[in-house]
């Protein structure tokens, strides 16, 4: 699957329509079968191993048999092979040819832009993205490495996209559903502005993951993963990837995150191996959860408002039918009186937890406009709609009546 030659010896990446990904390992494989088996297989590797769970190889270098030998594995800060199999993997189950791996979904994005674009370049992206992907594209980027972030006006309409292109673009980023408003981006329309301009689509598939959405599938370029959130499933790894043409995601490795060293471990990849194995099953759960909470919320008298892909009255939820197999496990909903009305709610919770994450068995709640979307003008929460009021709720596991119940009576004290 890799190319071995080593860093000194390869070409940058450089878009073509024709390095669209395609199909990775397994790809005749149903996607539960590809979670538990591709990058490891106990039959076929049993020579190496002779073990049922793939295993940890806690090393950091690895031997040379000769002088002149550029072996798979040389070094921590490039590839291992505990690592490699979860790369492997989630190749396989967004559908692409390659995925390298981070120290986190941000560091992932910095790696990827930090590799196509130079100064004078620019990407188009929109005010629908995470907070800290917004704080490099308001600051970091622009003020330390000379690169533009341009932010459509509407998201919705494909000529806005186009309207921002040009010969400098390297890259149009949308994250889909957005966080945490859950803003749905139609990536096959966007897609086509921006193959027609000649620049990748980057998707963020963190909310979705790819048991839900299949951003390469329909017309994407590269794929971004939080894998800290829902592919993980239970706030103990915090880990990112990129996934895309082989070409590119070896880039990355090579030239970026070689030198960089913000790297995945052998025990946290090990560990998301364990949690990949179940993903289709917690996402379907996830969304079961997460739309029964949200018809609660829409019908509650003291919400004033909920965001949630699976709800009829979402802008976008007739795309988000065709778009996604689910809605997902994340929503947001406003309360009335602003801050002090989101506080009293959050405040007055007993099961559901107040915690900076998502993408967890437990329930979870937390304040994005004094948390995780600070760094946003107040001008530019209201457009992404953020309002002061809004709870982003990410639905766990538990029986759903145990959630409801527990904000009901929270929602009582306002």
């Amino acid at each position: 699957m890799h190319d071995k030659k080593p860093f000194f010896m390869r070409d940058h990446w450089q878009y073509s329509p024709a390095d669209r990904p395609g199909p990775g390992p397994d790809a005749g494989l149903g996607f539960d079968t590809r979670a538990l088996h591709t990058g490891f297989r106990p039959l076929r590797d049993v020579g190496k191993f002779r073990s049922f769970v793939t295993p940890i190889a806690q090393s950091m270098t690895y031997p040379y048999e000769r002088f002149d030998q550029f072996p798979d594995f040389i070094y921590g800060r490039s590839k291992t092979p505990t690592v490699s199999v979860l790369e492997e993997r989630l190749a396989a189950l967004e559908g692409g040819e390659g995925a390298v791996t981070g120290s986190s979904g941000s560091q992932s994005l910095f790696s990827l832009i930090f590799t196509l674009a130079r100064p004078g370049d620019n990407v188009v992206t929109s005010l629908n993205i995470f907070g800290e992907g917004y704080k490099q594209a308001a600051s970091i980027f622009p003020q330390r490495t000379g690169v533009e972030f341009r932010f459509v006006s509407d998201p919705a309409d494909p000529e806005a996209w186009d309207a921002l292109v040009d010969g400098r673009t390297r890259l149009v980023w949308v994250e889909t559903p957005s966080n945490p408003c859950l803003f749905v981006t139609d990536i096959a329309a966007v897609a086509e502005v921006a193959h027609t301009r000649g620049v990748p689509l980057l998707v963020d598939n963190t909310i979705a993951t790819p048991a839900l959405q299949q951003p390469l599938a329909l017309g994407a370029d590269i794929v971004l993963l939080s894998i800290t959130k829902f592919i993980c499933g239970n706030a103990s790894v915090i880990g990112g990837a990129i996934v895309g043409p082989e070409a590119l995601c070896e880039d990355i490795r090579w030239n970026t995150q070689e030198f960089v060293g913000a790297v995945m471990q052998p025990l946290e990849a090990w560990l998301v191996l364990q949690f990949l194995e179940t993903l289709s099953l917690r996402m379907e759960r996830h969304s079961h959860n997460a739309q029964a909470v949200a018809e609660f919320l829409a019908a509650h008298p003291k919400v004033t408002h909920v965001n949630y892909p699976g709800l009829p009255g979402h802008p976008q939820y007739a795309l988000a039918q065709r778009q996604m197999k689910a809605p997902g496990g994340l929503l947001s909903f406003v309360v009335p009186g602003g801050m002090r009305g989101a506080a009293a709610v959050m405040d007055s919770l007993q099961l559901v937890i107040h915690a900076v994450t998502f993408g967890t068995s437990r329930t979870i709640c937390m304040h994005p406009a004094t948390i995780t979307h600070e760094h946003m003008t107040p001008q530019e929460r209201a457009i992404a709609g953020i309002d002061d009021g809004l709870i982003r709720l990410s639905v766990g596991l538990e029986n759903a009546e145990d959630i409801i119940a527990d904000l009901d009576q929270a929602l009582s004290k306002l």
